[in-house]
């Protein structure tokens, strides 16, 4: 049975816990831009300082895989307010479009669902990069090779539950099997609703051919920085290649009449002279 995450935004209280487990347990390091090495105090000293809200993360990358989203939304007075949190990292969706561009097969849909990158295999082309709508795979200038969340691949395939959702201190977010966790996802979305939680929503049953790591937010996606279309690259190939082709055989007649025209006339003259 396919496993996953269900992140539940509404409980979720910012503390970044499953960031700091996410780095622990797959001995990630800081990323380089984030710091700089001060000659003084002789140490790495934080620069990464976005002045979006407390989120000092920015992006994911190749060696941050989670990244906590603050969200605020108050009035100009700032009488009236909330602040929005999630826990996102990649999606390991149903339809990836890494996986699909992947041209060595190093990217890999293990028996429990989750896409997984073989760091042996890959041979860092990137074609993987543009081709995820989340925007969730980075380059590793140390090992040339790409890197994401595993979904904590080798702790799955051993009996545990994910780094993140073990050392979520609110339950936000939740591992285990998609059907049960859609399950609880629909009960929690049902509950918001009749507490007057009009905008409440869940994100990823449909999304990418349905996503394994999927979310309930309190607000549009969009609000989450979610795209609310998404587009998978590799869904456009067989339309693509057939007005390519259509498009090669058009312009092979149009020269095959012109080179017929042109020997016709040639003929012609010949016959005259």
């Amino acid at each position: 049975m396919p496993k996953g995450m269900f992140v539940d935004t509404s409980i979720c209280t910012g503390c970044k816990a499953c960031q700091v487990a996410c780095k622990e347990w797959n001995a990630l390091p800081h990323e380089p831009g984030h710091f700089r090495f001060d000659p003084v105090e002789k140490r790495p000293v934080a620069v990464n300082f976005t002045g979006d809200s407390y989120d000092n993360t920015g992006a994911m990358s190749a060696t941050d895989w989670r990244r906590v989203r603050f969200i605020e939304q108050f009035s100009e007075d700032r009488s009236r307010g909330r602040w929005l949190f999630s826990s996102d990292s990649c999606k390991h969706c149903n339809d990836a479009g890494c996986l699909n561009a992947c041209p060595t097969g190093a990217i890999v849909r293990t028996g429990l669902g989750n896409v997984f990158i073989r760091q042996d295999v890959c041979i860092g082309c990137k074609y993987c990069i543009p081709s995820c709508p989340y925007g969730v795979i980075s380059l590793s200038e140390t090992t040339g090779t790409v890197h994401k969340c595993t979904l904590c691949n080798d702790r799955i395939h051993n009996g545990l539950g994910t780094a993140c959702a073990k050392a979520c201190p609110t339950g936000s977010i939740s591992f285990g099997e998609i059907a049960e966790l859609r399950s609880a996802a629909d009960k929690r979305l049902a509950q918001l609703k009749s507490l007057g939680h009009a905008d409440a929503n869940i994100y990823g049953y449909k999304e990418a051919g349905g996503l394994n790591v999927f979310y309930l937010f309190m607000d549009r996606p969009q609000v989450y920085g979610q795209t609310e279309a998404v587009v998978v690259p590799q869904r456009r190939l067989p339309v693509s290649s057939a007005v390519t082709i259509a498009g090669a055989l058009a312009l092979g007649g149009a020269a095959l009449v012109s080179f017929r025209e042109r020997g016709s006339r040639e003929t012609d003259e010949e016959v005259e002279r």
